[in-house]
């Protein structure tokens, strides 16, 4: 709690140990599996088994740990995760980075996990392999309390019914509140492709969200990529412009017109290309959508207004520009993105608490609206 508000952090991340997956995985697949190089948040990379880069682009990451060194933040990084690091990133060193930001429950996303499946052409049981071992990890991790570290699980995009079936363990067995994706296209399908419609009947029959997350220098398709090793300018563009690619699909493709309580969030890509991305959506649909869209009964911002979710930075300032549109501050949630080095931690909720938007706002996003995304209550 930070100034009488409670806190939810949306999408807090982790930094998971370099044998994840020589610990976890079935021994099956153990001599496929990625592994980490080193322990620090400085170097989240990872190696297949021939010692190769796993999951990432090579023209984006050529020259990125010289050039993030470079950066004008990275010693303050450094110094301001150190400590955690030195406590070997457990579930307890979590909880105590929470305590000093004022955050009362987390839902855990990965680091080093987001580039796990993102090797195109992946052996779709390989990744369904990696997932179930991600998962097992996040379970045994959020041990020491439970109600204050929440699981989001893994799923592989490789195969819809390992997909299907993933989900369904996360929350029958593990006791995860949702489930999450790269909006990264895959084997060169839309997410509005009817081969995933089992999936998204699946998540909304379990009532569980799905969360879409995305992660700079991947090896799949992604926008960032044509910049090169810039990541001041791949990392500008990478993670909002492919979240408004994956919300067109849900809102203009179909999917929750045909699944009306699904619930969606696009996690780590900021708010403030809300305005400009439904009015745009809004304007094509008014011109072409009885031809290109002929399953939507309203606007595609109506079934984002009904479903979908977005998280706001801490010094997001645009965030007022997305509520007048909106009319509301519904949808919206919030994220710290500890410990990677956008984040404002250890004042992050601060920085948030000096935005220029009402009191009522900010408990709604610093709370409410997160606890309704995930289902929680209490």
């Amino acid at each position: 709690m930070k100034q009488g508000c409670k806190v939810m952090d949306s999408d807090m991340p982790i930094i998971e140990p370099p044998d994840l997956w020589q610990c976890y995985i079935e021994p099956e697949f153990k001599d496929q599996a990625p592994r980490g190089t080193t322990n620090s948040v400085a170097d989240l990379g990872m190696v297949g088994p021939d010692g190769t880069p796993w999951g990432r682009n090579p023209k984006n990451v050529q020259n990125m740990g010289q050039n993030r060194r470079r950066g004008h933040s990275f010693a303050r990084n450094q110094e301001r995760f150190q400590p955690y690091e030195d406590m070997g990133w457990t579930g307890d060193t979590q909880l105590r980075a929470m305590d000093e930001e004022g955050i009362d429950v987390a839902v855990i996303y990965p680091s080093r996990g987001l580039f796990a499946l993102t090797v195109p052409d992946l052996d779709p049981r390989l990744a369904a392999a990696i997932a179930r071992a991600y998962n097992n990890w996040l379970y045994d991790f959020c041990a020491p309390d439970r109600q204050r570290l929440v699981g989001a699980g893994m799923i592989s995009p490789f195969d819809v019914n390992d997909a299907v079936t993933e989900s369904r363990r996360c929350v029958h067995e593990l006791g995860f509140r949702g489930v999450f994706l790269r909006p990264n296209i895959v084997n060169g399908r839309n997410w509005h492709d009817l081969y995933y419609e089992p999936l998204w009947s699946t998540l909304e029959a379990l009532g569980i969200p799905i969360g879409f997350h995305e992660g700079d220098t991947a090896a799949l398709p992604h926008v960032g990529e044509q910049f090169g090793d810039n990541t001041m300018l791949s990392h500008t563009f990478s993670h909002p412009v492919e979240q408004m690619l994956a919300a067109a699909s849900f809102c203009g493709g179909g999917i929750l017109a045909r699944h009306p309580t699904l619930r969606v969030a696009f996690l780590e890509g900021h708010c403030s290309w809300l305005p400009f991305f439904l009015w745009r959506l809004d304007e094509q649909w008014e011109r072409v959508g009885d031809v290109h869209a002929p399953e939507l009964t309203m606007a595609p911002s109506a079934y984002w207004k009904r479903q979908c979710f977005a998280s706001a930075e801490a010094d997001e300032e645009p965030v007022t520009y997305t509520i007048d549109y909106l009319g509301t501050s519904n949808g919206l949630v919030f994220s710290t993105d500890f410990p990677h080095g956008d984040s404002k931690f250890p004042e992050s909720i601060d920085r948030f608490l000096q935005l220029d938007i009402s009191e009522a706002d900010k408990q709604q996003i610093l709370w409410d609206n997160c606890a309704a995304y995930y289902g929680i209550t209490g």
